[in-house]
């Protein structure tokens, strides 16, 4: 069907349901594939006898493509950003339904930063394309996309170890046939769905408000990064070293996930209503008390403190999508990519950092310090401009 480049763009018809919906959806299959690798990372590292500190690389390396983001979302700016969503889902199923066939260290290494990659690809303009089909209610669209990707993270650990344990690392490629079917239903139905060419802003003269927004944000990341690394990337690690099973330790990061998707639906669209700013010092300041009582409990207790963690700690995604797309309306793809691309720059060396102290120190006292680096990120939510108005009618 016919695409009307010249149509009214979608912020101005409306919260589009439907649209949303089917994007939220991809980023839910995309990310049941890329949350494979933490729950994974126990029988990875007994493997290819990986210490913490390499296992905790694997991860990093992961989202090293991310440098490539601030390229990645101007193309998607300046042309059609679908096919960057489209082909993501396979290619990324692909890649990490075959990790247990790489038979060394290095060649895992390899074939996680091409993954990486792919998992930039579809994250960098997939924001964007969610926000024009958003009308005002860009924090209540960016909770539905968040909320798919965190569905997907709820899900993959589970379905990671399942394949895992009914056909072995070498055999769970079969799994990635799921990936393949969404990105072709993904072809077929967002040809529907009108991307503008629309004229996109200088980047000259976005550069004064770039440097408002994002170094404040640079300091939020650096100080709260370490302590969503560790319960993250690290978790699944942190259980199966404590005794639990290989089922138990990915189940717990399930259970966090979980929580993860409610927040993102609803915190999303909070913020539409009390600021963004509210909702980051709502998080910053109590997450990171949860995660020092997770260390200090045992037992049943842990699954409502897990479930408190994720609700606090994985929400706050959307918002700071939201936020972006707020102070960059014409050049949304192109933010989005310079935030993912400073996401990586403070989570890389966070995650190195923190197998570094898990090796030497233990990981509950890496948890621990992660947790109290979090508070410093109070002060520093007010550092971050006004938010534009009519954002939040």
């Amino acid at each position: 069907m016919p695409q009307n480049l010249d149509v009214q763009p979608h912020e101005e018809s409306g919260f589009q349901s439907g649209e949303v919906f089917l994007i939220a959806s991809g980023h839910f299959i995309h990310d049941v594939y890329s949350a494979f690798l933490a729950p994974l990372l126990p029988l990875l590292r007994d493997r290819l006898s990986l210490s913490l500190t390499m296992a905790g690389s694997l991860s990093a390396f992961m989202q090293f493509p991310a440098l490539l983001n601030p390229l990645i979302g101007r193309l998607a700016d300046k042309s059609k950003a679908r096919y960057f969503v489209v082909f993501a889902p396979a290619i990324t199923a692909t890649l990490m339904s075959v990790m247990g066939l790489a038979p060394n260290y290095y060649a895992l290494l390899t074939l996680l930063i091409v993954a990486g990659i792919s998992v930039a690809s579809f994250h960098s303009p997939a924001p964007a394309m969610i926000a024009r089909v958003a009308g005002k209610r860009v924090g209540k669209a960016m909770g539905w996309f968040m909320a798919g990707g965190e569905l997907g993270r709820t899900l993959g650990p589970i379905i990671a170890v399942w394949a895992a344990t009914t056909w072995t690392l070498e055999g769970m490629w079969r799994i990635m046939v799921l990936g393949w079917v969404t990105s072709v239903i993904l072809f077929f139905r967002l040809e529907e769905i009108p991307i503008e060419r629309r004229k996109t802003g200088s980047i000259r003269k976005i550069l004064p408000k770039l440097k408002a927004v994002f170094l404040p944000l640079t300091i939020i990341l650096l100080f709260r990064t370490f302590m969503a690394v560790s319960m993250t990337t690290y978790l699944p690690l942190f259980m199966n070293m404590k005794g639990a099973s290989i089922w138990l330790a990915g189940a717990s990061l399930s259970i966090m996930e979980s929580a993860g998707v409610v927040g993102a639906l609803s915190v999303g669209a909070i913020s539409d209503r009390v600021g963004r700013k509210s909702v980051f010092l709502f998080s910053a300041a109590l997450s990171p008390l949860l995660v020092i009582a997770f260390l200090n409990s045992s037992g049943w207790l842990l699954v409502p403190i897990l479930l408190a963690i994720g609700f606090t700690v994985l929400s706050i995604g959307p918002v700071f999508l939201a936020l972006i797309q707020d102070h960059f309306p014409e050049n949304r793809a192109t933010a989005n990519g310079a935030y993912m691309f400073l996401a990586f720059l403070t989570r890389f060396p966070a995650t190195i950092l923190v197998g570094i102290l898990g090796d030497k120190f233990g990981l509950e006292t890496a948890f621990l310090w992660s947790a109290l680096l979090a508070f410093l990120v109070v002060p520093s939510i007010f550092l971050l401009p006004p938010e534009p108005k009519s954002e939040l009618a």
